[in-house]
């Protein structure tokens, strides 16, 4: 007899043995028990999970010889048949090989007709995303109302790929990942029962790289075993296997980091480079480790069985800022590889990065390059003084109180001259305003002054800018400006003002477009374009230079 892969020779025959899939089992088994079953059922999640499975013991639930119930015998010529994939009322269908709505409708018109043997007739279309639309199309009708002899289950691991109308008439059911601890425990079982050693550690490797589905997880075991070539699973063997064995001098890099130890860092990278690894799937793998440490800093309730005890060890002679900072270098590192020399020196210097920031860390300083000596002052004659005062320490992150009370005070900037009498749109731009006052400033007309009294009149249409908190502002500006204390007084106009610096902008762009327009025309070659060629200036393209 030919070799039964170990997927196939121990896929799960009752509902009890599906693994990690609880809440889907306790739907089904109630509905089953109760044989109310829903016509059309939608299984997804990703590859290797168990939805052809559970399809499966469905069919077995419901055609069983002792009736239909949530535990077949397993015995009947029925539930045989269906474990030998022979039978003739469980019709599976690769949905990828029969896309058109052709095969769709083959499927309609034979699930009219009774089952052969059982009580139900059972569709399994897998992949089913991998329908046409129209073939989607075609089987909406018979989806909503089928024959009562004939269950459809539908399985896909894309349901984002799946039509809205097609969902809306399935139960759908989402399959989870499977979790490393329970992928290793079943692959121990399998083990056992296969009379093969095995290390938990090589176990744990390879639920790991089988990513959540349990027939990888098998399938991986297959080939270790006869990679092993019947001397046992040991985590060596497997992680040469997989091209993992860079794993555990991970850990070694970080307690390098942990200490600062250049050179214990640079001896992991040429130990890694010896066993030429997937530097890609490092990075991968060194970002979640850090991610990890974190997690245990931070929630030290949440430690599991299947956390290392290297791991385990480092969350506590890394900080927990040098944790995070180190967890951003290698995410953006592996984002940065596919553009470094080679994926070795990209690795190396993400490696680097984490060695050379460190939170809290400075960076050496030359003599002369201190903080002070490059802050010369800029008051005149301060020179002298500055020189003379001692320098301060460069761990010292501040100046002390009678350094900033001996600091000469910043003059402020020279206003702008102005003449006595310059316009309101002249005096806006010299005020210094910003933020919203300067709009408010520039809306307004300069009605008068009646001693220290200054009036401004407001343009009706941007009255919502006037605030008090803005009118003092411009009062305070223009006070420093004339050179004494004024009060101002902002009225709103009934009508729109038409000689605002606003409006003055405006028109002195409208006048210089017009005068850049007016030149091209005048332009003695633009002039013979047009009498030769019947040439047109298209509308828009003449800008005035900048003033």
């Amino acid at each position: 007899m030919s070799y039964l892969a170990l997927a196939r020779k121990y896929r799960p025959r009752k509902f009890e043995d599906v693994m990690g899939q609880g809440h889907v089992v306790k739907a089904l088994s109630h509905a089953l028990d109760g044989d109310k079953l829903h016509p059309a059922i939608l299984l997804t999640g990703t590859r290797g999970v168990g939805k052809t499975t559970l399809a499966r013991i469905i069919a077995k639930c419901l055609n069983c010889d002792t009736g239909v119930s949530a535990d077949p015998c397993n015995v009947c010529s029925a539930c045989r048949e269906v474990d030998e994939g022979r039978c003739v009322d469980l019709l599976e269908i690769d949905a990828a090989s029969n896309t058109g709505v052709d095969d769709v409708r083959q499927v309609i018109e034979n699930a009219q007709y009774a089952p052969a043997r059982g009580r139900y007739k059972v569709y399994l279309i897998d992949e089913v995303h991998m329908l046409s639309k129209s073939a989607f199309n075609a089987l909406l009708k018979t989806l909503e109302e089928p024959p009562p002899h004939v269950k459809f289950i539908l399985a896909t691991t894309d349901p984002q790929k799946l039509l809205v109308t097609v969902l809306s008439r399935c139960l759908q059911f989402n399959l989870k990942r499977l979790p490393v601890s329970v992928i290793r425990d079943q692959l121990a079982k399998v083990l056992d029962d296969e009379a093969v050693a095995y290390e938990i550690a090589a176990l744990t490797e390879i639920a790991r790289s089988a990513d959540g589905s349990m027939r990888d997880g098998l399938s991986l075991v297959d080939q270790a075993i006869a990679f092993s070539g019947g001397q046992g699973l040991k985590r060596e063997g497997v992680e040469e296997m997989l091209g993992t064995t860079g794993r555990q001098t991970l850990f070694e890099i970080l307690a390098a980091l942990a200490g600062g130890d250049p050179d214990a860092l640079l001896a992991c990278i040429q130990r890694l480079e010896e066993q030429a690894p997937d530097y890609g799937a490092l990075l991968n793998d060194l970002a979640g480790h850090l991610q990890r440490i974190a997690v245990l800093q931070l929630l030290p309730n949440a430690r599991a069985e299947d956390d290392d005890a290297a791991l385990v060890e480092l969350k506590d002679r890394l900080g927990r800022e040098d944790v995070q900072l180190y967890y951003q270098i290698a995410v953006l590192g592996r984002r940065d590889m596919p553009w470094a020399p080679d994926p070795r020196m990209g690795f190396e210097m993400t490696l680097l990065r984490m060695l050379a920031f460190r939170p809290g860390s400075a960076p050496a300083q030359s003599a002369g390059s201190t903080p002070q000596a490059r802050s010369a002052p800029a008051a005149a004659g301060g020179g002298r003084a500055a020189s003379a005062a001692p320098a301060a320490p460069t761990a010292a992150p501040s100046m002390a109180p009678a350094a900033v009370a001996a600091a000469p005070a910043r003059s402020p900037p020279p206003s702008i001259l102005l003449r006595p009498d310059a316009a309101w749109d002249e005096r806006v731009e010299a005020l210094g305003l910003d933020g919203f006052t300067k709009p408010l400033a520039r809306n307004c007309v300069w009605s008068g002054r009646e001693g220290s009294t200054v009036s401004l009149t407001l343009d009706s249409r941007l009255k919502h800018l006037l605030q008090e908190s803005r009118r003092t502002a411009i009062e305070q500006a223009l006070s420093a400006q004339l050179g004494e204390p004024i009060r101002l007084q902002i009225e709103i106009a009934t009508a729109p003002v038409a000689d605002t610096p606003v409006e003055l902008d405006k028109q002195r762009a409208t006048d210089r477009q017009r005068n850049a327009e007016a030149a091209i025309d005048a332009d003695p070659v633009v002039r013979a374009f047009k009498d030769m060629f019947g040439a047109t200036v298209r509308p828009g393209s003449v800008q005035p230079l900048d003033s």
